[in-house]
């Protein structure tokens, strides 16, 4: 068995191409779906399997089962409204080349949670635990709404014990990984385990009892992106595929015609940002973090105009938008010196090391410290004096601070 990990490095998300002589079973793909195709190039894809209804990402998992004619493999509790073979606690799924699936259910990131035991010939190889145990950590339990956080928790707990009474030598393969923020609580480095490293390794195996497990993952719990409450409706009814388009690059001229209609979305590096930008901008770094920031900062599925300098691939900050439900990209500008030649202002701000802010506070310079770092970071050391308000939460004002 062949088994492929396809990492989407923005949403700590991992997509498995699992292939057996001439058969391949895909596990909770996104839905730019023809990196997948190529993965299964020479081979024919049997099963598209989806763990639970996802809260991070648009699925493209009915569209690639369609094109290449394979069971679309759900939760049978998943409650969507298209045509799918329902994934049944410990109903084997028969597939082809000696390759076939056992759902496993197992709660808690979600209620409908399947894990899902990949067997060849018979013998179990590898479990796909998707949101439930994951590398040195579980899916959070929060997402559907604080009210279900605690249930859902101790279902976790019996969900991952389920998970331990597998074979030790199992390979686990999680969806979620390192910069997901649908982890719990920090994963590790590592994307996959086996579930005997896990039972050893992993601290939640170290609870006695569901309850204390429940506390546990529910202390920690950080903020998550705001565009995750779309995700669902759209999984649960429409969840289309897409593929690489071109983007079409504006000229200045075009640019100001649009301002006012869409969000201006900066990806340049943040030196760039600091020393020049188009006014109202929101400044994110096209990187791995571009997507869930920009889900989280814009407003759901907004019109956007990008910014980038000539290096970077406006191509590829379309797909990482459209991964998470953003579609509609008007076009791309190539830096701002264009802008700026035509007339047209810019806003800039004076970058700091840290050293230049001690001596500022040090010599009592009148100025106030912003910690824009989540709650967790601000709680293992800030800065004296500062305040604390966490990037997302800076759109609804900045209350403390004095304006003058």
């Amino acid at each position: 068995m062949n088994i492929q990990a396809i990492p989407t490095p923005s949403l700590g998300d991992t997509t498995y191409v699992v292939s057996h002589g001439n058969a391949t079973i895909v596990v909770d793909p996104q839905r730019d779906i023809e990196r997948f195709l190529e993965s299964a190039e020479g081979s024919t894809i049997t099963h598209v399997a989806e763990t639970h209804i996802h809260n991070d990402y648009v699925s493209g998992g009915r569209d690639l089962a369609l094109r290449e004619g394979a069971d679309l493999v759900l939760p049978a509790g998943s409650g969507v409204g298209f045509a799918f073979v329902p994934a049944f606690h410990d109903e084997e799924i028969k597939g082809e080349a000696g390759l076939s699936i056992r759902p496993l259910h197992t709660p808690g990131h979600t209620p409908e949670h399947m894990s899902y035991l990949v067997l060849l010939d018979g013998r179990p190889y590898a479990v796909f635990t998707g949101g439930s145990l994951l590398v040195g950590s579980a899916g959070r339990s929060d997402l559907l709404g604080i009210e279900f956080a605690r249930q859902l928790a101790i279902l976790q707990f019996g969900s991952l014990e389920r998970l331990a009474e597998l074979p030790d030598e199992i390979g686990v393969f999680p969806t979620h990984g390192p910069g997901s923020f649908c982890s719990a609580t920090p994963t590790t480095d590592q994307a996959s385990s086996t579930i005997g490293r896990e039972k050893a390794e992993n601290p939640l195996y170290r609870f006695s009892n569901a309850e204390a497990f429940a506390d546990s993952q529910l202390a920690g719990l950080l903020p998550y992106p705001s565009y995750y409450r779309e995700m669902a409706p759209i999984n649960r009814s429409d969840p289309t595929a897409i593929a690489r388009t071109g983007v079409r690059e504006l000229q200045p001229d075009e640019g100001a015609e649009l301002m006012g209609e869409v969000s201006i979305l900066d990806g340049r590096p943040r030196q760039d940002f600091a020393a020049g930008h188009l006014p109202g901008s929101v400044g994110i770094e096209l990187g791995d973090s571009f997507a869930p920031w920009a889900g989280w900062l814009l407003p759901f599925n907004a019109a956007v105009v990008l910014v980038l300098n000539p290096d970077q691939s406006a191509e590829d900050a379309v797909i990482e938008l459209a991964r998470i439900g953003f579609t509609e990209v008007r076009g791309v500008m190539r830096g701002v010196i264009a802008w700026s030649d035509s007339g047209r202002p810019l806003v800039a701000h004076q970058a700091v090391t840290a050293d230049d802010l001690k001596r500022r506070l040090a010599t009592g310079d009148d100025v106030q410290v912003v910690d824009v770092r989540d709650p967790q970071e601000w709680r293992d050391g800030h800065i004296e004096g500062s305040i604390h308000r966490y990037v997302p939460d800076l759109r609804s004002g900045i209350g403390e601070l004095d304006p003058d």
